[in-house]
Parts: C-alpha cells; sequence; structure tokens
C-alpha cells in the first residue's frame, strides 16, 4: 500500500527550493556589483583613478586645468576660459562670414509697448445738485448716456424758500425806490443795504445773474426755475424724476467731460523705473486704424497688480471728437527719450555666460576681445554704458566662431601682439620671417590617452631642415560642463634631435578632438605657427 506524503514533509521541500533560490540570487547581485565596481575603478571618472597616473618628467604633456575642490571636498565653481586677441586672415574672415560695424553715438529712445483702458478723467467730473429744497416739475435731460451742451436746460424745480428770498429782493428795491430820496439821515443807504443782502442770499442760493436781471425786469418771483447744465459731457447718472422732493444733499445728475480722458496702460515691474511723468505716449485703437492719439504720462500708481505683476501707468489724452469712449480697449506706445547714448548692433555682442564682450577690429584682421557693460535694449541695438569708445570698429556677425578662436589663443599663448604704433609701414620694413614647413607625427598613431611621442618636422621652402629651433607642440580640449568636465591644456617642449626632427614625450588626459598648436622661434622670430585638430583614442 502506497503512503501518502505528510503536510511536514510538503513544507520542508518547498523551504529548500527557496532557500537554493535566495542563494543563486544573492551570488547574482554579488557578481554584477563586483563588475561595477571594476568598470568605476577603470573609469576616467574615478577621481582615484586620476591621482593614480604615474608623474611624467617635465617636459611630458600634462593637462594643467583640472576640476578644483574646496578643503571640504565641495567643487570650486570654475573660472572663465580666457580669451585673447587673434588675428585672420582675409580669406578666413570670409569663409566663417566676419561682418565690421562701428559703435555710434546718437539721440535715442526706448519704446515700451503696451495695452490699456480708457477711462473718463475724474478731474473733469460734474455732479448737479441744488442749495436748496424743493420739488422738480418738468425733467428736460431725461436718458443716462445723453450728451448735455454746457447751458442746455437739465430740469425746473420749485422752492418755497427761493420763492421767499425772490419776494424779499423785490420789496427790498420797491421800498429803496420809495426811500430813496428821503430827507432822514441814512434811510436810503439803509435801503440800499437791504438790496445788497437779499441779492446776496440769493446769489448763495446759485441763482444765476440771468434770473437776477429776470427779477429786475419783471418785478414778479420766478416760481420754476431753470437749472441749466454746468458743462458739456455725457450724463454718466441721473436720479431726477418729476415731482421728486429733493434736498441740498441729493446727486441729481452726474456729468462726464471726454474732451479729455485717461488711459490705464499695464507695464511690468521691470519696465516700472524706465517711465517718468511728461513722457509722451501713442494710443491706437482698432476703430480708428489710422488714426494716433497723442497724449503724456500723467502718474504711476503706486500699487502692483498682484495676479499679472503689472503696475498701471495712468496717461492724459485730448479726445477731439470724443472717438475714445471709457471701456474701450487700446493699444499703447510709451516713448522713452535716453539722451545721447553708445549703442551697437545687438549681434555685435557676445554673452559668455558671466560677460559681455564685443571684438574690436584693428585692421588686418586683428580682432580683441572686450568685456562691456550693457544698457537697455532698444529695438535691435544694445546701450553700451562701459568698455567702448565712439567710432570704434566692431565685429558684428560671427561672434561665436571668433570667440572660440580667441580662447583658443589665450590656451595655447600662440598669439603675438604687435607693438604698439606697429602698422601697415612698419611692416613693409620689418624682415618678413622664415616661412617653415611643420609636420606633426606621433607615436603611436593617432595619439591614444596617456602616454605618447611627439614628432615635429621643420623644412624651409627649399626642403631643407631647419635645426636650432625653439619648438612648443599645445594641446587644447574646451570645456564640457555637460559632462563634468573643464577645459584641458597640454604644453611639451620638442627638444632638437637633428636633421630638422624635434621630439618630446607626453601623456594626453583624455581620448577624443585636442586642438593642437604649434610654434617655431628661431633667433627671436617666429618662423612657423601651425594650427590643426587631432583625435586621440582611449575614451573619455
Amino acid at each position: 500500500m502506497m503512503s501518502k506524503p505528510t503536510e511536514t514533509g510538503s513544507r520542508g521541500h518547498a523551504a529548500e527550493k527557496y532557500r537554493r533560490a535566495f542563494l543563486l540570487t544573492l551570488v547574482a547581485f554579488t557578481a554584477v556589483a563586483g563588475v561595477a565596481a571594476w568598470l568605476w575603478w577603470r573609469s576616467p571618472f574615478n577621481p582615484m583613478t586620476r591621482r593614480g597616473q604615474p608623474a611624467v618628467a617635465s617636459e611630458t604633456l600634462q593637462p594643467t586645468t583640472e576640476p578644483t575642490g574646496s578643503p571640504d571636498g565641495s567643487t570650486a565653481p570654475q573660472a572663465d576660459t580666457p580669451l585673447a586677441p587673434i588675428q585672420l586672415s582675409p580669406q578666413r574672415m570670409q569663409s566663417i562670414g566676419v561682418k565690421v560695424g562701428t559703435v555710434e553715438s546718437k539721440v535715442i529712445s526706448d519704446e515700451i509697448r503696451s495695452y490699456g483702458n480708457v477711462q473718463a478723467n475724474e478731474r473733469r467730473f460734474a455732479y448737479v445738485q441744488t442749495r436748496f429744497a424743493g420739488w422738480i416739475r418738468q425733467i428736460y435731460a431725461d436718458a443716462t448716456g445723453d450728451f448735455i451742451e454746457k447751458g442746455q436746460p437739465l430740469f425746473t424745480i420749485y422752492s418755497p424758500d427761493l420763492v421767499a428770498s425772490e419776494r424779499e429782493y423785490l420789496l427790498a428795491r420797491k421800498s429803496a425806490t420809495s426811500l430813496q430820496q428821503s430827507a432822514v439821515s441814512g434811510v436810503a443807504d439803509g435801503a440800499a443795504s437791504l438790496i445788497t443782502a437779499s441779492k446776496a442770499r440769493l446769489q448763495q442760493f446759485d441763482i444765476p445773474e440771468s434770473d437776477i436781471a429776470k427779477l429786475d425786469d419783471t418785478g414778479e418771483p420766478i416760481t420754476d426755475l431753470t437749472v441749466n447744465s454746468p458743462v458739456s459731457g455725457y450724463i454718466t447718472e441721473k436720479n431726477a424724476l418729476p415731482n421728486m422732493y429733493v434736498q441740498p444733499d441729493t446727486k441729481l445728475y452726474t456729468i462726464a467731460d471726454l474732451s479729455e480722458i485717461w488711459v490705464f496702460a499695464q507695464v511690468f515691474q521691470n519696465d516700472a523705473g524706465k517711465i517718468k511723468p511728461g513722457d509722451p505716449a501713442e494710443v491706437t485703437v482698432d476703430a480708428y486704424p489710422e488714426q494716433i492719439f497723442r497724449g503724456r504720462v500723467d502718474y504711476l500708481l503706486p500699487q502692483l497688480d498682484m495676479a499679472t505683476r503689472t503696475l498701471s501707468v495712468r496717461l492724459v489724452l485730448p479726445n477731439p471728437g470724443l472717438k475714445l469712449r471709457p471701456g474701450m480697449y487700446v493699444n499703447v506706445r510709451l516713448k522713452l527719450p535716453l539722451g545721447q547714448r553708445l549703442i551697437v548692433p545687438d549681434s555685435a555682442v557676445f554673452h559668455s555666460g558671466t560677460k559681455n564682450l564685443i571684438f574690436t577690429y584693428a585692421g588686418e584682421g586683428n580682432i580683441e576681445p572686450h568685456e562691456v557693460e550693457l544698457g537697455p535694449h532698444v529695438g535691435d541695438q544694445f546701450v553700451i554704458s562701459k568698455g567702448a569708445k565712439a567710432g570704434e570698429q566692431i565685429v558684428t556677425s560671427a561672434n561665436f566662431l571668433i570667440d572660440s578662436e580667441a580662447q583658443l589663443a589665450a590656451a595655447a599663448g600662440a598669439f603675438m601682439p604687435p607693438p604698439p604704433g606697429a602698422g601697415q609701414a612698419a611692416a613693409m620694413n620689418a624682415p618678413a620671417p622664415t616661412q617653415a614647413t611643420v609636420e606633426l607625427a606621433t607615436v603611436p598613431s593617432p595619439p591614444q590617452k596617456g602616454s605618447n611621442i611627439i614628432r615635429i618636422k621643420l623644412t624651409d621652402q627649399a626642403g631643407k631642415p631647419i635645426t636650432g629651433a625653439q619648438v612648443n607642440v599645445t594641446f587644447f580640449m574646451a570645456a564640457m560642463p555637460a559632462m563634468g568636465m573643464a577645459a584641458m591644456k597640454t604644453v611639451v617642449q620638442a627638444s632638437d634631435k637633428g636633421g630638422g626632427m624635434y621630439e618630446g614625450n607626453g601623456a594626453l588626459g583624455s581620448g577624443g578632438t585636442w586642438q593642437v598648436t604649434i610654434t617655431a622661434q628661431q633667433n627671436g622670430q617666429t618662423i612657423a605657427n601651425k594650427q590643426l585638430s587631432v583625435n586621440a583614442t582611449g575614451g573619455m
């Protein structure tokens, strides 16, 4: 009879399988970690690998620029690659597209374009109220939005207080006429004073002189006084109704004079410092595309809009024909005069990251970088605050390529500026340098990361070897910040081996493309200056 496996036996078998799987996984993980550690140890990015490279003799090629660190281990900020003057041949200038311009000094103005909205000028609002209580009888201006001319009737009003004051005035005039011939001293003067006082009371009620003259002519009180508009404009608020009882504090009409309006333009906060009251402004509106409304900056409001980060600038504009209506959306151009300033095309400015550069042109292919301080950007031009002079010739195109050339010249130390005052005449009188042919060879070929033998062959125009020269070979590789690599420069002095051959040993710090500059001097004069590129093997 076959026995059934027990539950305990099954569990033990499963545990054994689990232990075997765990051990296999642990062994595989350990192997992968060991391979990764070995690859990192051999990698050029390992600082221990770099420190472990053997030292070489003084004539051996060595990288002179490496990432530096602070004592606590943090990486220090890298300095900008230095620049040096360069000299380009006419063919080279033409091939890279070099163009030359001039630093100009002229009166300029900046322009800020924005948008805005039309509003009524609050200084030109007129409120219609009475200085006495009474009942409105008849309404003439009966709709909000109507245009009212100055002096046009608005409504008529009956006021018992006003009628009583008119009767007092008429009575004073009648009494003065009868007492004018009185022999009693002071009676005539008292009657005249009574007329003056009663007339002043009517004037305090703001009764027009024309209505007072009507009282004089008719001798009858005016029961329904007509109230006229004090200004020309649009009715923006109307509270007057027929048979309405009004008090002196009742605001019956609000009339807006739109012959001069406000425009509130929105400008970004970084432009606020450029604007000042009195600056000219131009406004256009889609309803009248061919018309420009001109005004001026009146005031910069103190509060910034937190949502849009914009500042309101109030403009004042005349409104001929009353074409600009409150609420209209308009386009705004603010004209900001900057006075006499130095300007260059924006294509002439090279932004290196931490510096702003221009490249001055001294003629005969001589180009020199200069750091400048920039002012505002006006149209397609930059204002130069410091670092340039009016009339100076500058390069206005191909600045990126020229910057690369200047970096290579600074790294190789190959540029030798002419002495002060040297020009075309000096160049004609100076002895022509010997033209030498330069050939570069390396062992191994192509060169590799690490130690290499650098061989230079110098021959004259006739093919004869040149001996007794001082030969320097400079390798340069630009920085690659994305890969965490600083610029590397290596220099070797090749010694004379006879027969025009010069040789030196060196070690390249990385594989990749190196810019090579070979210079040879004899008796204090440069006889050869050659630049080329070589590709080294061995990886980064």
